[in-house]
């Protein structure tokens, strides 16, 4: 089937970048005025100008008159798939207890996988397919997924295959990550090393078996994961094919940015804590800084210094975290408006971050996450809006559909 988008006042993210745009590049979102796009069964196939090229016939027209055509999103870090909320935690913090104390008492993590492994694979499943048409509808057409509330060899490996399940019946871009380094199960605290050989010995092989994940990620935390901890399951992974994304420097300069960078992780995420060495390490190497901007806002912490890594010429996606107990939100048009407000970004700079940079946080930036010839249609509309500005500053409103061609 061949669709035809003409008289788009906007058409905006039109680039094809090599790598993930750093420093001053993520300033700049292409765009063509008075524009046609044609899609051919599902691909990009061509655009131009409504004024000087010649139109090209389709089966489908579809008048985009008055409107802004941009990218979908692209989710690069959640943690989508989990069995009930946590609301009882946020009126803990309410009332004054922190993210350590309420883990420290068998809250956070430890909460979720209690609950997790109790449900069977097909309500998990049912639970997180209705969360991923909701994250459609918002706007998201990408999405990577974490394990990491099974913390057992049943629990991750059922996790895991929920979001398999998802990958094979939803339409959208579904990266998997294993995240059984979340935190350390309670008979496991004083006995770290038998932990990790579970990780090592028992579950790894099965993933790498039955091609379960595309990542691996560990959170490198006080409290958590040591910097040599996180190196080591990193390594681990990485010799089963699986790229490492890391949790880093959310709670404390944890050193899991540098870790990152030395593994050549994708991506390190969280940076709420950074300081002038984490910061010009993340900005000399390839590896991504995915901010999560609703997280430090739900948890009350400051957000992260987007500015300080943007300047220092550091490469920088945008995700919403969603999980139960710190982000308990999939929206992704919020995730950009406060990272304008809140991390003073450019408009330009989070549309990057939440879209072509959030494909490299995926590793499918040849599909997704800007228009251009070949890539996947993945296309958002926004009628009677014909700025990007205008997204962010509109702050909790939906603006934005999804353009299904």
């Amino acid at each position: 089937m061949t669709v035809l988008i003409k008289n788009i006042t906007t058409l905006a993210g039109v680039q094809d970048p090599a790598a993930a745009l750093r420093g001053k590049e993520l300033a700049e979102f292409p765009l063509l005025r008075n524009a046609w796009l044609l899609v051919e069964d599902g691909i990009i196939a061509g655009m131009g100008s409504m004024d000087n090229s010649e139109i090209p016939g389709a089966s489908s027209v579809i008048n985009a008159e008055g409107s802004l055509v941009l990218p979908s999103w692209c989710d690069s870090h959640t943690h989508l798939v989990f069995a009930t909320s946590r609301e009882e935690e946020f009126v803990d913090k309410i009332r004054g207890m922190s993210y350590a104390e309420i883990a420290a008492r068998g809250g956070g993590i430890l909460n979720s996988a209690k609950k997790l492994n109790a449900m069977s694979e097909d309500e998990l499943f049912n639970l997180a397919w209705k969360r991923l048409e909701d994250v459609r509808a918002m706007g998201t057409a990408a999405i990577e997924i974490k394990s990491g509330y099974g913390l057992t060899v049943e629990g991750e490996l059922k996790m895991l295959r929920v979001i398999r399940k998802l990958k094979e019946r939803s339409p959208l871009i579904i990266r998997a990550t294993f995240l059984g380094a979340h935190t350390y199960p309670p008979e496991f605290r004083d006995n770290h090393e038998g932990y990790l050989k579970i990780l090592e010995d028992e579950i790894l092989p099965v993933i790498a078996g039955e091609k379960l994940a595309d990542f691996i990620d560990v959170f490198c935390e006080e409290g958590f994961f040591s910097a040599e901890e996180t190196e080591r399951i990193c390594k681990e992974g990485k010799r089963y094919g699986l790229k490492p994304k890391i949790h880093a420097n959310q709670l404390s300069l944890s050193g899991g940015v540098q870790t990152g960078v030395k593994l050549g992780a994708l991506s390190v995420d969280h940076l709420e804590t950074m300081d002038d060495d984490a910061i010009q390490s993340l900005a000399s190497s390839s590896t991504i800084g995915t901010l999560l901007p609703t997280a430090a806002f739900f948890l009350r912490m400051p957000f992260q210094p987007a500015r300080a890594i943007i300047d220092a010429g550091a490469a920088v996606a945008l995700a919403t975290d969603f999980n139960p107990g710190s982000s308990p939100s999939a929206n992704m048009n919020l995730v950009v408006s406060m990272a304008c407000i809140g991390m003073r970004m450019l408009p330009e700079e989070a549309m990057n971050g939440a879209t072509i940079n959030g494909a490299f946080a995926m590793d499918i930036a040849g599909e997704a996450g800007s228009i251009a010839v070949g890539k996947r249609a993945f296309l958002n509309i926004c009628p009677a809006v014909t700025s990007i500005s205008y997204l962010p500053y509109s702050f909790g409103q939906q603006h934005i559909k999804p353009l299904n061609v």
